[in-house]
């Protein structure tokens, strides 16, 4: 396998991880962020309060988007394992 094949399938790999953790990484985010500016206004500093939103949100996205996520990686694997013959020399 030539560094360009591999350099080009580590990308493709890289960019469908990227794109199955994205949506997850943002409402992470947001809702942290979020929690943050509220706890400065109230000045409440808990970390219970930061904690529990955060895991409530990531398992209700992660509900939601887990067919979006398992398509993605499907599409990915079987674009992968239908033309194996590059990798292989």
């Amino acid at each position: 396998m030539s560094t360009d094949i591999a350099v080009d399938l580590a990308r493709h790999t890289l960019q469908a991880a990227l794109w199955c953790a994205a949506p997850l990484l943002i409402a992470a985010t947001v809702t942290g962020l979020t929690i943050s500016i509220v706890q400065t206004l109230t000045s409440i500093q808990d970390h219970t309060i930061t904690t529990v939103p955060r895991l409530a949100v990531m398992a209700i996205a992660g509900m939601l988007l887990l067919p979006w996520m398992m398509r993605r990686l499907e599409e990915f694997t079987i674009h992968l394992f239908s033309d194996f013959h590059p990798y292989i020399r």
